[in-house]
């Protein structure tokens, strides 16, 4: 049912917030301790404010209604956004995060670590690279996207 909701949210109400000028990061459709919950996590060049996720909430609430993807189950909706540290999955996410420094972390160990922290310096549909530094030594070191369990940006404040 998940991937049902989500499907048709994708194609019928996406639409409706890239028309708004937002970008939606992710569909999620998942059930949480208050029921299931229908979030859209939205993102703008400028980031999110409170006031972006009421412009977007409004306008795809009558939609959602005509369009039923739970089949009158009920769930709470959402719009929010993604947050500083979401998850790099697309190539949007890769592109936004090119030059800068995130964390891998594989499903498996390679050289004995599931754990690398570095600049991300390139990227394909199948793979991406960063530049490590250890003790003042740099290193390239190549993933297979399908290896990766979790890549998020380091965020230092």
């Amino acid at each position: 049912m998940a991937g049902k909701v989500k499907a048709i949210c994708e194609e019928k109400i996406v639409p409706i917030i890239e028309e708004l000028g937002y970008e939606v990061v992710e569909v999620e459709y998942v059930k949480k301790s208050d029921g299931m919950n229908l979030t859209f996590y939205i993102d703008s060049d400028n980031g999110i404010q409170i006031e972006d996720c009421e412009k977007v909430s409004k306008p795809i609430d009558g939609p959602l209604e005509e369009v039923n993807p739970t089949d009158d189950q009920p769930y709470i909706l959402s719009v929010s956004s993604p947050g500083l540290d979401r998850p790099i999955k697309t190539d949007k996410d890769f592109k936004r995060n090119l030059n800068k420094q995130i964390e891998v972390t594989l499903f498996a160990k390679v050289d004995g670590r599931k754990k690398f922290e570095g600049e991300l310096i390139s990227y394909n549909d199948t793979s991406f690279v960063i530049k490590e530094i250890v003790k003042n030594n740099e290193k390239e070191i190549s993933f297979d996207r399908n290896q990766v369990a979790h890549i998020v940006p380091v965020i230092k404040f």
